[in-house]
């Protein structure tokens, strides 16, 4: 048979001329319309990948490492008055009152300030109602659970099944009152830091930190180890949480959720169930008060 008269193997798109300049017009594109420039230079038509930032030993960034954004004109001014750690404020030429506010608050604390238009914020907004102005806000790093055992005889609140950001900022703000520690949450089915939870906390969490655990029950029996005493707070408790004498050497309160309580196995981990006795009418109380008035009786207790 007679040899063909083909041009022989087809050379790699990254082998032709042309490749090349493609790669790095889509480059271009993609950094103009995510705001994320490359880093460095572009070999083989690859864009750079993006700088690495370091972390802290022992630290760790909230789930999704994209900062948060809060949206509207109330919840901007409101999150800048409880000292939301922003790390920038993107507004619309104009506004009213409570622009001007968040933008003098801004200023204030030395949040760069960045004048967008419409377009461009609802993209930024994924299409959100923003009113005109945004708040981000930093990815908030968590604490090493072990951390919190530093002291004689810590005090320690862990939490079980609070969905809602605001409990556990009330929460974490009753934790800063009475003296704990810190706070421990889990990692899945539970509310983290975020926006709603700093707002809730007036600010408290900037000097209160919160350990983000992925199995909550063997946290619990670590700190046991360590020499806590760890006693749950439930409706069907055994005690008064105001006759635990207990609670004066290294503590660990764990409290569920409103409705459902605490987790059955963590309710078994626990050394013991407290209650708070409620002669009136209500038949339960909102995590972030019953939170409260224990550690206050704890706190009295501890004094």
């Amino acid at each position: 048979m007679a040899k063909g008269k083909g041009k022989g193997p087809t050379p790699k798109a990254e082998d032709r001329h042309w490749h090349a300049k493609r790669q790095r017009a889509r480059a271009v594109k993609s950094a103009k319309r995510t705001g994320t420039p490359t880093v460095g230079p572009v070999g083989r038509g690859k864009p750079a990948e993006p700088a690495r930032q370091g972390r802290p030993a022992g630290a760790r960034r909230a789930s999704g490492e994209a900062p948060e954004l809060v949206t509207g004109r109330n919840p901007v001014v409101e999150a800048l008055r409880a000292g939301v750690p922003g790390t920038a404020l993107y507004v619309m030429s104009g506004g009213d009152e409570r622009i001007r506010e968040s933008i003098q608050i801004a200023a204030d604390r030395g949040i760069p300030l960045l004048e967008t238009g419409k377009n461009e914020l609802d993209r930024l907004t994924d299409g959100a109602v923003h009113q005109g102005v945004a708040l981000q806000v930093r990815p908030y790093r968590y604490a090493h659970a072990d951390d919190l055992l530093k002291g004689s005889a810590p005090l320690i609140v862990a939490v079980d099944g609070i969905t809602d950001p605001r409990n556990l900022g009330a929460i974490v703000r009753s934790a800063a009152a009475f003296g704990a520690k810190g706070v421990v949450v889990p990692e899945r089915r539970a509310a983290g830091v975020n926006a709603g939870a700093w707002k809730a906390s007036a600010g408290t969490l900037a000097s209160v930190p919160v350990a983000q655990v992925t199995n909550l029950s063997r946290q619990l029996k670590a700190y046991q180890k360590a020499g806590c005493f760890v006693a749950g707070l439930d409706a069907g408790g055994g005690v008064a949480v105001a006759d635990l004498e207990l609670a004066t050497g290294p503590f660990v309160l764990v409290v569920g959720s409103e409705g459902k309580g605490l987790g059955r196995l963590v309710a078994e981990t626990c050394d013991m169930l407290v209650t708070i006795p409620m002669p009136g009418r209500a038949e339960s109380l909102n995590a972030g008060v019953a939170a409260g008035i224990a550690l206050y009786e704890v706190a009295r207790i501890r004094s």
